[in-house]
């Protein structure tokens, strides 16, 4: 999920509750706010704490949410994990630690350390982006961890890697959830095994996602395939993600109001915004799916 912000700069939860409910709407499973869409590193612990309550409020158990825990401290993140256990979310995931590097045996130590924070009945998600954290969580690294700790049921990882994907499925026998970050894997990474997708480009069109998942447990190969060629053009429309702006943007021209970036990233100059709404325009409509 993206997060909203007004013109002042300041998080929009009206906005927040209406994005839920287009999500929710439009048949996705699960919900995962603060993450790397959600902009997570720019917004204070308070901030967080209160797109976390509202979300879990607006859903009011539709369907599962995940709260992104993962701060730039291991207190921070321990808060926020709490917090999310406190006010009644289906678990959470933690992202790696950012910017300073951490080895196998650090970041074994602080994911043990938050899970057992934590009610040992109460999911926590691995959450492994190695090209924006800078920190890299092996697969055998992860095992570990799941071997100390009853409560990290499975990882997101978000980097388009098949075969790096299988070792992380091997965990537990086979019983340790991954979910794909990739986007634009999501048929293959069902097809390997995984459980699903944690995808950015979802929350702006979650159609082609939502059938690509029904699809697939339906066995109907041949849609499968074709939802996933459409996911995949409305990826490289969005820029994959590159720019939360795109994603934005593309919310407003289907008539959903996400705010404004915040500083320092800008929104999108009008010619980027008219380019955007021609590549979109010469797409498949994703309502037909």
């Amino acid at each position: 999920m993206v997060t909203p912000f007004g013109a002042d700069g300041s998080v929009d939860l009206g906005k927040v509750e209406a994005l839920v409910d287009h999500l929710v709407g439009a048949g996705v499973h699960g919900l995962f706010p603060l993450g790397t869409t959600g902009e997570m590193v720019r917004l204070s612990e308070e901030e967080r704490m209160a797109v976390a309550e509202t979300v879990v409020e607006r859903a009011a158990g539709r369907v599962v949410v995940y709260i992104h825990a993962g701060a730039a401290t291991q207190e921070a993140t321990i808060r926020l994990a709490r917090h999310a256990q406190h006010i009644g979310a289906d678990g959470v995931g933690v992202v790696t630690p950012m910017f300073l590097g951490a080895n196998d045996r650090e970041l074994e130590q602080y994911y043990v350390t938050v899970a057992g924070s934590l009610r040992q009945d109460f999911p926590v998600y691995l959450y492994n982006i190695p090209q924006c954290a800078a920190n890299d969580l092996k697969p055998e690294v992860a095992a570990r961890i799941a071997a100390r700790c009853a409560n990290v049921v499975g990882v997101k990882y978000s980097w388009p890697d098949l075969l790096r994907t299988d070792e992380y499925l091997r965990i537990r026998d086979g019983s340790f959830a991954v979910m794909q970050g990739a986007d634009r894997l999501m048929l293959p990474a069902l097809a390997q095994g995984c459980a699903g997708v944690i995808s950015g480009v979802s929350c702006v069109y979650p159609e082609p996602f939502v059938a690509i998942y029904d699809a697939f447990r339906a066995g109907d190969l041949d849609r499968a395939r074709d939802c996933q060629r459409v996911a995949t053009s409305y990826c490289e429309a969005l820029r994959s993600g590159s720019n939360m702006s795109y994603f934005k943007e593309a919310l407003r021209l289907r008539g959903i109001d996400a705010g404004v970036m915040r500083a320092p990233q800008l929104d999108l100059e009008p010619d980027a915004i008219r380019q955007l709404a021609a590549d979109l325009a010469a797409l498949p409509p994703v309502d037909a799916l």
